[in-house]
C-alpha cells in the first residue's frame, strides 16, 4: 500500500457519535443561555470542549467564568453517555479490517481531542483486534486542539515514518486543517450535516460521501 500509517479521528469517523454529541451540547448549554445548532457541532468538531464553550459564549455575548468550564464539560459528558454514546460508523469495520489485513507493518492510529479514559475499551468493543494501546493521541497528549496540527504531528513523529507514508482521515474542517497543517495527505469523509464542498474548501486532498466510498478508494489508491 502507498501508506503505512493511517491516523483516524474518532467522533464522526470511527464512531457515529455526532448526533448524540449535538443533543448533549444543546441540552447542557441551554441552561447557561447558550444556543447550540447542529452545524456548530460539526464545524467546530476537533476543538477541545472548553474552547467550544469559550467561543460560543463570546460569540453570543454570554458571560461564562473559567471555573464553570469543567462543570459544563462534565454535564455535557454525562448527557452524552445518557444518550448511549456512539456506535460503529457504517463501513468503518470494513475499512479497518482491510488496512489491518495488509500486514503487521501497517499502523492504525486514533487521533482525537477527546479524553475519555475508556476510549480503547470502547473502540475494542466495536472493532476487536484492530487497535494498539500505544497508537493513541488524545487530549492528554496535547496542549493545542485542532485545527492546530500538534496532534497529527505527534502521531507522525511517533510512527517513525516519512510524512509521505502517512494518511489522515477526518470528517470536519478543523481536523482537515490540522492534518494539512502537519504536512500529511488528508482525506475528508462527510458523515454529517456538512457538504463535500465544506471539506474541499478546508483543503482535503480527497473527499468521500461515506466510509464505503473510502474503502473502495483504498483498494486502488491506498
Amino acid at each position: 500500500m502507498r501508506f503505512q500509517a493511517y491516523f483516524f479521528d474518532m467522533d464522526g469517523v470511527l464512531l457515529d457519535s455526532m448526533p448524540n454529541h449535538t443533543i448533549a451540547w444543546q441540552e447542557t448549554l441551554v441552561h447557561y443561555g447558550i444556543d447550540f445548532q447542529p452545524r456548530d457541532c460539526y464545524i467546530n468538531e476537533g476543538m477541545t470542549s472548553r474552547d467550544v464553550i469559550r467561543m460560543l459564549a463570546a460569540r453570543q455575548h454570554v458571560a461564562i467564568r473559567e471555573d464553570q468550564l469543567e462543570e459544563i464539560y462534565q454535564a455535557k459528558t454525562a448527557a452524552y453517555r445518557q444518550k448511549g454514546g456512539g456506535k460503529a460508523m457504517a463501513g468503518m469495520k470494513e475499512v479497518l479490517e482491510y488496512i489491518h489485513n495488509q500486514g503487521p507493518q501497517m499502523q492504525i492510529w486514533v487521533v482525537t481531542g477527546g479524553g475519555q479514559p475508556d476510549l480503547y475499551e470502547q473502540l475494542e468493543g466495536f472493532y476487536p483486534g484492530i487497535f494498539n494501546r500505544q497508537h493513541f493521541i488524545t487530549a492528554y497528549d496535547i496542549v493545542h486542539g485542532k485545527p492546530d496540527p500538534e496532534s497529527y504531528i505527534k502521531a507522525w513523529e511517533r510512527s517513525g515514518l516519512d510524512k509521505s507514508q502517512c494518511c489522515v482521515v477526518e470528517n470536519a474542517p478543523l481536523g482537515i486543517h490540522a492534518g494539512k497543517g502537519a504536512g500529511l495527505f488528508t482525506i475528508g469523509v462527510n458523515t454529517g450535516v456538512l457538504t463535500l464542498d465544506d471539506l474541499r474548501q478546508a483543503g482535503a486532498d480527497a473527499v468521500f460521501n461515506n466510509m464505503y466510498e473510502l474503502g473502495e478508494w483504498l483498494m486502488v489508491n491506498g
